[in-house]
């Protein structure tokens, strides 16, 4: 089962807000006898039963020999080919002249909106489809039943192994909703490591903007996201160690999402 899932996006073209997941958070919720499966590191994508749009209302140019198949009702799930393979997914799918690279893409499904009933019954309306009209394109992401917590720790550690991104929960026994949901959940996991300062970038009208890092391996980076008011007024000195946390690395070897947590001190 794979990893986490989850994404977002505040207004549409089409006619349903996507669903948006919320954090996990172990002390809060019960999830016995939820679903689980491995986030995609993907792009997510809407199929309306007539067009294929982003998260974000825009029309992804998937070539006819790939949708003429699709079923004629709403589908919410990844545009993905295999882990740690998103730079070539987005590349494929945002790249109006890449056609023939599409055959290599499959379109793994996570929900189908506004059909009636729990999502079991939401993915047996799919499946039912899918056995009368086989499509080679279209693959329904795999659901393992939760039976106790430790069951998600097993699995997470399984997909974290294997490369994956992280976990994705959900109540299956409601029906539809868009929105933020309280009833799926992203289970977030992130490492984290030091490097070195060597130098500062900067905007157009002087203010900071990032810093760039040097790894014990010698990778440099640029680190601009999670720095509070104070660390962007007066940033963390040239050759001092900072602490970052990230989610895996890109295909160049270089921490991906990554985000600074603090400066280590002097001891």
């Amino acid at each position: 089962m794979k990893i986490i899932i989850l994404f977002l996006s505040i207004c549409f073209c089409f006619s349903i807000e996507i669903v948006k997941p919320s954090i996990y958070d172990e002390k809060k919720h019960n999830i016995q006898n939820w679903l689980m499966s491995e986030k995609l590191d993907g792009i997510r994508a809407i199929w309306t039963g007539k067009e294929l749009l982003s998260k974000n209302g825009n029309k992804l140019f998937a070539p006819n020999f790939f949708i003429k198949d699709f079923p004629p009702f709403y589908l919410d799930g990844e545009l993905w080919t295999k882990r740690a393979d998103f730079e070539n997914i987005q590349s494929v799918v945002l790249n109006q002249n890449s056609n023939s690279l599409w055959k290599n893409i499959t379109y793994n499904i996570f929900e189908i909106p506004n059909q009636k009933g729990d999502f079991y019954n939401r993915l047996k309306f799919l499946e039912e489809f899918l056995e009368k009209n086989p499509n080679k394109y279209i693959k329904i992401i795999p659901q393992i039943k939760i039976i106790k917590k430790e069951d998600l720790n097993i699995f997470l550690d399984e997909v974290l192994r294997k490369n994956g991104e992280g976990v994705i929960i959900r109540n299956p026994f409601l029906e539809y909703e868009d929105g933020r949901s309280l009833n799926i959940l992203k289970v977030k996991t992130f490492f984290d490591d030091e490097g070195e300062v060597i130098s500062y970038n900067y905007n157009s009208d002087k203010t900071f903007r990032s810093l760039n890092l040097k790894l014990e391996s010698g990778t440099i980076f640029k680190l601009g996201s999670g720095f509070s008011f104070k660390y962007r007024e007066n940033p963390p000195k040239i050759g001092s160690i900072v602490t970052f946390k990230y989610y895996g690395f890109t295909k160049n070897g270089k921490p991906k999402f990554a985000s600074f947590l603090r400066e280590r001190k002097n001891e």
